[in-house]
């Protein structure tokens, strides 16, 4: 299941990029792709940052499927903690 998340900033696009690349090796210009695996799940998914917003599109296998809004909700929040203007 995709779970789509959109979490606008006011950054700019090269700030915003530098937050969420921070320590990640698999990211290629504007675009972080992820994969992690839990509890025998593997959640995959792919970040975009654009110029007032960040994207982030998540693959939910199985379970982690029917608990999507709850994971949704929690990403929305680190997301935008993360892209606070400071």
């Amino acid at each position: 299941m995709a779970t789509p998340i959109s979490i606008p900033h006011q950054l700019g696009r090269a700030e915003a990029r530098r937050r969420i690349a921070s320590g990640q090796r698999r990211h290629q210009g504007d675009r972080l792709t992820f994969g992690v695996t839990a509890i025998g799940q593997t959640v995959a998914g792919v970040i975009d940052v654009l110029d007032a917003a960040v994207t982030i599109e998540i693959q939910l296998p199985g379970v982690l499927g029917m608990i999507a809004s709850g994971i949704k909700d929690r990403l929305q929040k680190v997301g935008q903690l993360l892209l606070e203007k400071k």
